[in-house]
């Protein structure tokens, strides 16, 4: 049952077998790539059996695999995806389910005829982090949630020797894949994640972006757009905006604003990011924000830890296990192919900006984690 399988072997790849290391009763039984050099270094590095074939991967065996990890070139990943649900494999897909809304549609009616899960990444709203921020707002920590500040800038990227960049088993980053689908597309799960399913559905999106450096690979590559802003409507009342960029000073951090003061991270790929609340008071005629923010924690075990590799601290296996949990338990999985397609339009509505935006699809309710329900969930 609780048996993965690999498509793409690249520079991530790596990074979920160093989470999937803290899940023993996780076995990958096998992986593909159509780079043979690579899919030997990372099967050999790994101790992975490698797959001569997406059907030998996808083959009936006892032995094969239940749930493929699709962690392909972006542009692969609906005819992947869509070749292992035509198999009857349950599906995780690295970010973003499809590069279109009509093929990330066609995915989740594939999915939905074959009874099969779908899910897409990032799965960090599965974390500690995301979890005690979550808890937090159940319990009011600061009333009436009214406005929310997310940022998701990496720094100038284009001035950075990306090309010298390697993974644990020696992939480089694919820097032309991530330059051409954009940091937009690559990053705004990290918080949209978070902020659907605490606040529920986004209704509408206000953006702009811009593609201010235009041949950060070469000059037959401009690249999509390097900078976006977009502000969130949510159904529930609650208005966000986001910042996606790769040339802002690097900055991740999220402020949850409420009529009791504001819940504070700093950092969107750490599981272990503290979570800080700080209140607000008025002191003679003065409104006053706490100059000093206490740091809340959730109470007992939460998820295994991985330490940090590169630029993340987050357990990538997170996603996998909650399906294969599910699976087992024979429950519908927190990633839901309905949040995996909502994700996808509000991403692609702030990455091409088409001034208001309508979203189409609705995110079902996504239920927290045992270790963070209000109910058993007690806060430091």
């Amino acid at each position: 049952m609780n048996r993965i399988g690999i498509v793409g072997t690249g520079y991530v790849a790596d990074l979920y077998m160093r989470s999937l290391a803290t899940f023993p009763q996780i076995e990958v039984v096998g992986a593909f790539d159509i780079d043979r050099s690579r899919l030997a270094e990372f099967c050999s590095y790994w101790k992975v059996p490698p797959a001569a074939s997406m059907s030998e991967l996808l083959g009936g065996e006892a032995d094969s695999p239940t749930l493929i990890l699709n962690l392909t070139n972006p542009s692969a990943h609906f005819d992947v995806s869509a070749a292992c649900l035509d198999a009857g494999k349950h599906v995780y897909s690295e970010k973003p389910l499809a590069l279109d809304m009509e093929s990330a549609k066609k995915l989740c009616a594939l999915a939905e005829q074959k009874s099969l899960m779908l899910a897409s990444a990032p799965c960090s709203l599965l974390g500690e982090a995301a979890q005690t921020l979550w808890l937090a707002l159940r319990q009011s920590a600061v009333g009436k949630v009214r406005l929310v500040y997310a940022e998701l800038d990496d720094d100038f990227i284009p001035q950075a020797p990306f090309r010298k960049w390697k993974s644990e088993s020696g992939a480089p980053w694919p820097y032309r894949d991530e330059f051409e689908v954009g940091c937009t597309l690559e990053h705004a799960g990290y918080y949209l994640t978070w902020l659907i399913a605490m606040f529920g559905s986004v209704e509408k999106v206000v953006a702009a972006s811009a593609t201010l450096i235009e041949d950060k690979v070469d000059s037959q590559s401009p690249g999509a757009p390097d900078f976006s802003c977009g502000t969130l409507f949510f159904k529930s009342g609650v208005v966000a905006r986001l910042t996606c960029s790769i040339l802002a000073p690097h900055d991740h951090s999220l402020r949850v604003i409420g009529d009791g003061g504001a819940l504070e991270v700093e950092r969107s790929w750490d599981n272990d990011a503290a979570v800080r609340l700080r209140r607000r008071f008025t002191l003679r005629r003065r409104l006053i924000n706490s100059p000093v923010a206490k740091r809340i924690k959730i109470k007992g075990d939460t998820h295994p830890k991985v330490g940090r590799q590169g630029a993340a601290a987050m357990n990538f296996a997170l996603g996998p296990a909650e399906m294969l949990a599910a699976l087992s338990e024979s429950r519908a999985s927190r990633l839901s192919a309905g949040l995996a397609l909502h994700l996808n339009e509000v991403t692609l509505a702030l990455q091409n900006a088409n001034g208001l935006q309508h979203m189409q699809t609705v995110c079902p309710p996504v239920e927290p984690m045992p270790w963070a329900a209000t109910q058993s969930g007690k806060l430091n």
